[in-house]
């Protein structure tokens, strides 16, 4: 037994003597340390010049084309405002929604800035703090008889593609959409409450800001059932990693709060339905 073990002893202290001789000589291997560590790479997302905002056009009262054919709306109005605050300047670019991800990943938009839906999307982007309260509701014709979920069974419902509605209907309220005839999608809203209003489909599952938004339009024509879907936030969303950018952002509509321009804003859209009530960043 033992002559089994004396070879290893020497070839231990043969491992010894050489690194011994290559210390001496300056020649030790690295250290762990030294041969796997690297600094972490430096944040600048902030380090930008221009804040182009990737936005829906079709989403009133967020971002739409307004009746002087300009872009309009409380959150593109948001987003110049805290460009002009950080010396930056501002582009809007309508986006076809399905391919929001592919700009924001290209470097094509700064941000997808836009009644932003942040819940169950919080793995996918960088995102700013949440600023205005959202739900999940669904929308039918006043005239319809449909007054609660239940009624809602066999009947055709539509909402936006790639949309948090659609999200929460696949999602927690999978078993309410199994009761619809169908669940159809379409690429943007005002389009779906044409299809309402003409009754080629019986509801419409949009978010809360929508909603208000075609209500105030038309008052006596829609109305929403009293349940929610779902309730969330909106929040301005950033290509992964882009913390500094977020907190900047952040940091920039805190001190709008602050002085009143917030507040201001929201009373300019009220007439269709937005209200300061329902801004939730402090």
């Amino acid at each position: 037994m033992k002559s089994k073990r004396f070879p290893s002893l020497v070839a231990a202290v043969a491992a010894f003597a050489l690194a011994f001789a290559l210390s001496a000589c300056g020649g030790s291997p690295a250290s762990n340390e030294s041969a796997g560590s690297s600094a972490p790479a430096e944040d600048t997302s902030a380090d930008i010049s221009t804040l182009v905002v990737g936005f829906d056009q079709s989403y009133p009262p967020y971002g739409y084309v307004g009746d002087d054919g300009e872009f309009t709306g409380f959150d593109l109005d948001l987003a110049a405002e805290v460009a002009e605050r950080n010396g930056w300047e501002v582009q809007y670019e309508p986006i076809d929604w399905d391919a929001k991800d592919t700009l924001l990943d290209s470097g094509a938009i700064t941000c997808i800035w836009n009644g932003f839906t942040m819940e169950g999307r919080e793995d996918d982007y960088t995102f700013s703090a949440p600023y205005m309260l959202n739900g999940q509701v669904i929308v039918v014709k006043a005239d319809s008889g449909i007054e609660s979920f239940d009624d809602l069974a066999g009947k055709t419902v539509i909402t936006q593609v790639d949309s948090a509605a659609l999200d929460v209907l696949e999602g927690d309220q999978a078993s309410l959409a199994a009761t619809f005839a169908s669940l159809d999608q379409i690429g943007e809203y005002n389009t779906a409450f044409m299809q309402l209003e003409s009754g080629a489909v019986d509801a419409v599952a949009c978010d809360l800001s929508i909603a208000e938004y075609q209500m105030s339009a038309k008052p006596d024509a829609y109305v929403q059932l009293p349940e929610m879907l779902s309730e969330e936030h909106y929040a301005v969303g950033f290509k992964q990693g882009s913390e500094a950018l977020a907190e900047q952002v952040t940091q920039t509509l805190r001190e709008m709060d602050e002085d009143g321009t917030v507040a201001e804003l929201c009373d300019k859209y009220a007439e269709y339905g937005l209200s300061y009530e329902n801004w939730v960043l402090e």
